[in-house]
């Protein structure tokens, strides 16, 4: 099949400022294309691996940060082409993290669908990842020596918050702090490299770089905290992963740090305690697993753990304070509001752009937008009562 005919559509969360959306809607469908294009290689084995999770789907909450931040700038720059190109990098370079966290993870699923590493074993997911990260290089390569350093010093912390992950805190360290810090550059440096490109590329300035650097910085934080409570608190077919994998992978997420710090403190219930106790088991059983979960779900550390997403998203919204009042700052206060807002609808930040939907929200069975086949829409995803255009098709029948 060309990978040319495909057709691309995207479309933005609810940012409560319709007319910056629709100006950059049209930049979030050439972004698409480019990302097709970049995940597609001329060898059909190597681009089903390599276009495996860009074709599945994605919030691409960064390509759409890097457009809100570049109408910071001068707006014949603001969809041009170098801000188009750093877009797309940027979601290149976090879809090469996909591949390479899943084969650490061990993850049996990512966005719905199983993981590359699972279909295709870890030594091509990896390889995989690598090619992806190489083509969102070469991107780059494009825009200047300054964007080149950024980036790579971006990837430098990105693998940096992934290998502290691994090792751990050292003694004396507040494992919460430490967990804080290895989101902030797992997570946090890439989204805030997105609107920090927006910015930069459009002319709107280092001043204003800074500013929305720090901004994506800590929503990016409060994005994955928000994650490590819907790991918990949402089904697999809501998350698109399977709940608790990181448990079971002995990956202490927040809440369970949350319940550690009690512990030392000599604060925690006895339900929290019997937690703690069956994480040091065998979870490898699904029963063993969900129990945990269940138990976990049920504990009020789990709100303890929304409030602080609540907290870092509040935080971000703060360090907006020297930007001047207008569409790109409410667009990004509300972008910041999406990241807690997922705590209540899954769906609320998920966009989804492939060959054969585009996002949609209804209830119940029916064809999306150029389906060829049949799709469920999400209601929702459990009946939050959410609008249309916030949910997603998801293929159900060939």
């Amino acid at each position: 099949k060309d990978r040319h005919t495909d057709s691309v559509s995207a479309q933005t969360p609810d940012l409560h400022v319709p007319d910056l959306e629709s100006r950059i809607t049209p930049g979030l469908e050439v972004v698409e294309r480019r990302l097709l294009d970049a995940v597609s290689s001329s060898r059909d084995l190597t681009d089903e691996l390599t276009r495996h999770l860009a074709v599945a789907g994605g919030k691409r909450m960064r390509p759409l940060l890097t457009l809100v931040c570049a109408q910071l700038g001068d707006p014949e720059r603001a969809l041009g082409d170098p801000v188009i190109t750093a877009a797309a990098a940027v979601e290149l370079t976090h879809l090469a993290s996909l591949y390479h966290d899943d084969v650490m993870d061990s993850a049996p699923t990512r966005r719905g669908v199983p993981s590359a590493q699972h279909l295709w074993g870890n030594n091509r997911a990896i390889l995989a990842g690598d090619i992806l990260f190489a083509r969102a290089s070469l991107l780059v390569a494009s825009l200047g020596p300054e964007i080149v350093a950024h980036h790579a010093r971006t990837f430098e912390r990105l693998c940096e918050g992934q290998l502290n992950e691994t090792f751990g805190p050292t003694s004396g360290t507040d494992r919460v702090d430490f967990y804080l810090q290895v989101l902030a550059d797992k997570t946090g440096s890439l989204v805030s490299t997105a609107a920090s490109f927006g910015a930069l590329l459009s002319g709107a300035g280092q001043l204003v770089a800074d500013v929305v650097s720090e901004f994506g910085e800590k929503v990016g934080v409060a994005f994955q905290i928000a994650d490590d409570v819907l790991d918990l608190a949402s089904s697999g077919e809501q998350s698109g992963k399977t709940p608790g994998t990181d448990l079971r992978e002995g990956v202490d997420t927040l809440p369970v740090l949350l319940l550690r710090r009690r512990e030392a403190a000599g604060m925690i219930d006895e339900a929290g305690a019997q937690i703690l106790r069956d994480l040091t088991g065998d979870l490898s059983s699904d029963e063993a697993l969900a129990s945990v979960v269940e138990r976990l779900r049920a504990h009020d550390v789990l709100e303890e753990t929304r409030e602080l997403a609540r907290t870092w998203a509040r935080d971000a919204v703060a360090a907006l304070s020297a930007l001047p009042k207008g569409e790109p700052k409410t667009a990004l206060e509300a972008f910041a509001n999406l990241m807690v807002d997922r705590l209540v609808c899954p769906a609320s930040l998920y966009v989804r752009s492939s060959r054969r939907g585009v996002a949609g929200c209804g209830v119940g069975l029916g064809r999306g937008p150029g389906a060829s086949g049949l799709w469920r829409a999400c209601g929702g995803l459990g009946g939050c009562g959410c609008g249309p255009g916030v949910g997603v098709w998801r293929l159900v029948v060939e």
